[in-house]
């Protein structure tokens, strides 16, 4: 399956249509393509996926670099610390990226900054930032003497990362949604039993997910019947460094004697059935990512409401004929009206072995054209983030 992301034309998709005269080199349209393929090796979530690509004057490609998720060297400075690491001068090189250099301090520090440091000269980026705490890279790079142009590889960067850019516009977490189900979707069997239908390599899978994103979201159907703890672990099973906050969505209250309050009692009772409040009241409490666990009315009511960014299903090789299905219902009555989404390439791609389950990666299909240059409208304050 190819890397490269969906709506491309029949022409190389980087290069003008007939009859248009380029603003970029061969040099630069190479590095381009090769920024996206290597963004999709990061994984999604509170943070876009970036690639980022350093030619020397002559058109060279030196380094490439990608972002590996919150908290980690950004495309642009993972790529200089290659070079740095190579003993390469990037004096007078061009880099090539798939969004403009970030200009805040946030987890990681500025990378318009990193950049002038490093002495390139060039910055070609594909798609302006439109998350406010970090735009304004390009200025700052314009103000400092580098030569800065916008717009190669503009549409394919956008699609790249529609559902980021969605999740910044609407001003609520990028949503992960978990399935682990049976050949036959249940994910639990008549008796109620369900530990474990997933093998334990897609266990611990899970628990890296877990490991990288700010909350984790269950009914209080779920924390009655199952009574999980929603923790990170490590393969040894030691609780990771990084923990989410355990998220409870429902009407009922959450008992006093429940496993998911933990030692730390990181536990946010959202008190509702409406998936778009659930996640406003996150959103106003600092989480960018969440991963929507279950049950499977909670699985059903997000993607009812179309507010999945990124579906995993971990199918194990296994069949119950009856039991919990994985859904409930979406409300569709007829083919015509059924979602359809797209395999997703990015962090370790669409479709993975993981002992004798497959883990399936997914999002939703693109249904609208996109807008070559998002209007840099959000504001938001600086935390977290890319």
């Amino acid at each position: 399956m190819s890397a490269r992301p969906a709506g491309t034309g029949l022409h190389h998709p980087l290069q003008p249509a007939a009859g248009v005269v380029s603003a970029f080199s061969h040099a630069e349209t190479e590095a381009m393509e090769a920024a996206l393929e290597a963004a999709l090796r990061g994984p999604r979530g509170a943070n876009p996926l970036v690639g980022a690509v350093v030619v020397d004057p002559g058109g060279r490609p030196l380094v490439t670099g990608f972002h590996r998720g919150a908290g980690t060297a950004h495309a642009e400075a993972d790529a200089i610390a290659q070079a740095a690491a190579a003993g390469l001068d990037l004096t007078g090189c061009t880099m090539v990226v798939t969004l403009e250099p970030c200009n805040h301090v946030g987890r990681t520090g500025p990378c318009a900054a990193a950049i002038i440091a490093a002495g390139i000269t060039d910055v070609v980026y594909a798609v302006d930032d439109p998350h406010d705490p970090a735009a304004g890279g390009a200025t700052t790079l314009r103000e400092a003497g580098v030569r800065v142009r916008s717009g190669l590889g503009a549409t394919e960067s956008l699609d790249l990362n529609r559902q980021w850019f969605e999740a910044v516009a609407a001003k609520r977490p990028f949503v992960t949604l978990h399935i682990a189900q049976t050949l036959d979707s249940r994910i639990a069997a008549e008796d109620g039993t369900s530990q474990w239908i997933s093998s334990p390599e897609s266990l611990a899978d899970n628990h890296a997910i877990r490991g990288r994103i700010d909350a984790i979201l269950v009914g209080t159907q779920t924390v009655l019947v199952d009574n999980p703890r929603l923790t990170a672990r490590e393969p040894s099973g030691e609780l990771a460094s990084k923990q989410p906050v355990r998220a409870v969505m429902g009407m009922r209250d959450i008992p006093a004697d429940a496993a998911v309050h933990g030692r730390d009692g990181r536990v946010v009772h959202l008190p509702t059935r409406d998936p778009r409040e659930a996640l406003s009241i996150l959103y106003a409490h600092g989480i960018r990512h969440l991963m929507v666990e279950g049950g499977s009315r909670i699985l059903s009511a997000f993607l009812a409401a179309e507010l999945v960014d990124e579906l995993i299903v971990y199918l194990a090789p296994t069949l119950l004929g009856s039991g919990t299905p994985a859904l409930t219902g979406l409300g569709i009555t007829t083919l015509a009206d059924a979602q359809h989404w797209d395999w997703d390439p990015s962090d370790g791609g669409s479709v993975r072995t993981l002992g004798q389950d497959l883990r399936l990666h997914l999002r939703p299909q693109r249904t609208v054209a996109l807008d070559p240059q998002p209007s840099r409208t959000i504001a938001e304050p600086a935390q977290g983030g890319y």
